[in-house]
């Protein structure tokens, strides 16, 4: 794979997210080949012109966290043309996370604390982020770890700045989703307002495209690869999924024009079709 200059002007970055791969084969809640779908996924991006430079997985890599599961994984996102970084979802598991990508390394080497990390060889930064509570389904970022990022935002502040996380810090509406909500939000809103270069916050956890300012930035929740949550704002709405189109975010960072993020979907539909033929536009 070629290496991407630090001082270009553009930077592509494709964002997928909550892949929950299984193993054997197995359909994730009995109805969902998230395994056909991450292959779609990735031969759509390896297709694509032009070419992301970069992948960013949001989290929920597999279903149950167990070894088999990412052994399955490992070998689906060797196939990917470019460098993909990892953070962990809350159907992840830290050590077999880890075991399993071992020859990643911007990764921590030990499972006993959070999996955060950060790249600086890249036009955009990327700072992964793991919001997980070990046994939750809901999300934080403990005091130690909101030291960190203060500090490593602190290093470089010039530099356009992207955060990976799981979890969405903030009510998305759909009730089921926010019974469990992101812990210390507004402590990690009023951090990010010190620090104006970060660009976006990138998440996955809600399976739909959904965004929400936060302290200056914005937060951006990918759509799921494979199965979306049903988008239903009435409270007391049942906890189910649907299989509307899967889809990924791509984000266009320009040195002039600045990072502009676009929502795309996988598989096959009509078209291209022209606007234009040799009389204008077409009526």
């Amino acid at each position: 794979m070629p290496d991407v200059i630090p001082n270009a002007s553009t930077f592509l970055i494709a964002q997928i997210s909550d892949l929950h791969l299984k193993a054997g084969g197995k359909p994730s809640y009995g109805v969902v080949d998230t395994l056909a779908a991450l292959r779609r996924a990735v031969e759509h991006l390896n297709a694509s012109q032009p070419r992301p430079d970069v992948v960013l997985i949001s989290g929920d890599l597999v279903d149950f966290g167990h070894p088999d599961e990412y052994a399955v994984l490992r070998p689906e996102l060797q196939r990917l043309a470019m460098p993909c970084y990892l953070v962990p979802g809350n159907h992840d598991d830290r050590a077999h996370l880890l075991a399993a990508f071992a020859d990643h390394a911007y990764l921590p080497q030990s499972p006993e604390a959070p999996l955060d990390w950060v790249v600086d060889s890249h036009p955009v930064r990327l700072i992964g982020l793991d919001t997980t509570i070990p046994g939750s389904h809901g999300g934080q970022l403990q005091d130690s770890q909101l030291r960190w990022l203060d500090a490593q935002l602190a290093l470089r502040p010039q530099v356009p700045t992207v955060l990976i996380l799981h979890h969405p810090p903030f009510i998305s509406g759909i009730g089921h989703m926010d019974r469990e909500p992101f812990r210390n939000a507004a402590a990690l809103e009023w951090l990010i307002g010190g620090h104006p270069q970060v660009e976006r916050l990138l998440c996955g956890h809600l399976h739909r495209a959904i965004q929400r300012r936060f302290a200056g930035s914005l937060s951006c929740v990918c759509p799921g690869v494979s199965h979306q949550i049903v988008l239903d704002l009435q409270p007391g709405a049942p906890a189910h999924f649907n299989l509307e189109p899967p889809g990924y975010l791509l984000h266009h960072w320009h040195a002039e024009h600045g990072l502009v993020t676009h929502t795309g979907v996988f598989g096959e539909y009509p078209g291209p079709y022209p606007f234009y033929d040799g009389n204008g536009l077409i009526d």
